[in-house]
């Protein structure tokens, strides 16, 4: 450990994942420069923050969200049954989005992420003749404008069809070239659905970037679309940067072939992304009892070798009419509803860390030397706690600015 470096900021008594003891974290023009016992003190001229023996991390990473869809609760009744009502009630509603409107209510959304810990974000942005580039402008303003909190992408995609929509192709096309970083795709919406896919890995190579796919969005094991996104990746060499959301066919697949999809997957390089609030709400309605939940076990594929993510979809709207955007909720919702037994919330916290950065290929993610000093203060001191009781998130900070703060309840006891 050096003690030359004049470091701007320094974490003192800052536990981490990967370290038995608490350590210091010395920043450097917005950058980790070191990382040491904290018996070897740091020199530092400028800002100390203790941590005071408190769990630190990288911040939150949400692939799967919709920004310009949230939100919506007040503006249609919210008695959907089914995936197609709920797309069908925000088409009706779409045509009448302003950019004003998708910026502010993307705001009030992307704010409660922040101050939830959320450092990384994929947000989906829905492009079509109804909704035009009006979506994509306002997502783009937010990308711009809370860029000193949040890493924000933009995965554009068609909602309601490709080869059955006319103009949409070129709208997708603009968007790419105006700055849209993954390209996702909404088969079962489409009259072709290979074809719609083979487009969509068309303009992914085109523009040499990601594909993020809704998928196979219901419980009927009898036919999906997985088969051809594994071919199609495997076919365009594109291994490692494709996955699909919902995909809750796999929850009502019995075992062996559960086994012979997420080998299938594994083998792809293909990722999977499960979003709890929207997949348990929308799945197994029509059931009188004995309801299925509808939640593919994200935490036992990546214990398979399927790249896996827990993520947020959609927040109060015909969708999801839930959510506060917290990342740590949903991975305890998730981890309730799918049975992980204490041995498994380390990987129900790396749903929400870790295995979502490798998903969206961020090589600059995590508390190591020459990354970003994005990092979180939660007030615990085990990983497994974070997941287990929900401890309040403290602080977070972007390229070593604090970004937000929060302060310890205070109890006022009565005077003896």
């Amino acid at each position: 450990m050096t003690t030359q470096i004049a470091f701007d900021l320094i974490f003192r008594n800052t536990l981490l994942r990967s370290s038995a003891a608490p350590v210091d974290i010395g920043v450097k023009d917005g950058r980790i420069a070191a990382i040491g016992p904290t018996c070897e003190k740091l020199a530092c001229e400028a800002v100390e923050v203790d941590v005071g023996g408190r769990l630190a991390l990288p911040g939150f990473v949400d692939t799967h969200i919709h920004l310009d869809k949230a939100c919506l609760l007040g503006r249609c009744g919210h008695n959907h049954g089914s995936v197609s009502e709920a797309i069908r009630a925000v088409a009706g509603m779409k045509k009448d989005f302003t950019v004003e409107d998708v910026y502010a209510r993307g705001a009030r959304v992307l704010e409660r992420a922040i101050v939830h810990g959320t450092t990384r974000m994929r947000t989906h942005v829905e492009i079509d003749p109804r909704i035009g580039l009006r979506g994509f402008e306002a997502v783009r303003s937010l990308k711009r404008d809370y860029a000193w909190a949040i890493d924000l992408s933009l995965c554009v995609f068609p909602q309601e069809g490709l080869t059955n929509d006319p103009g949409t192709e070129e709208l997708l096309v603009q968007a790419l070239r105006d700055g849209g970083e993954v390209i996702g795709g909404c088969p079962y919406m489409d009259t072709d659905p290979n074809a719609h896919l083979e487009r969509i890995f068309d303009l992914a190579q085109a523009f040499d970037v990601d594909v993020d796919l809704h998928l196979d969005f219901d419980l009927d094991p009898s036919w999906w679309h997985l088969d051809e996104v594994c071919r199609q990746t495997e076919r365009r060499n594109y291994g490692g940067r494709v996955a699909i959301g919902h995909a809750t066919k796999l929850s009502a697949l019995p075992p062996e072939r559960l086994k012979a999809a997420t080998a299938q997957l594994a083998k792809a390089g293909v990722a999977v992304t499960v979003l709890p609030a929207t997949d348990l709400y929308l799945m197994g309605r029509e059931a009188t009892h004995n309801a299925p939940r509808g939640l593919t076990l994200a935490h036992k594929l990546a214990g398979d070798g399927v790249l896996c993510s827990v993520a947020t979809n959609n927040v109060l709207n015909p969708f999801t009419p839930f959510g506060d955007a917290s990342l740590l909720r949903m991975a305890n919702f998730y981890a309730n509803v799918a049975h992980a037994s204490v041995s498994d919330f380390d990987t129900c916290l790396d749903l929400v860390t870790d295995l979502p950065a490798r998903l969206m290929n961020l090589g600059d993610y995590g508390i190591r030397i020459g990354n970003p000093a994005d990092l979180i203060v939660l007030d615990t001191q085990e990983s497994r706690f974070a997941i287990a009781e929900l401890p309040d998130i403290m602080m977070g900070f972007k390229a070593g600015r604090q970004t937000f703060a929060r302060q310890r309840p205070t109890l006022f006891r009565p005077r003896s």
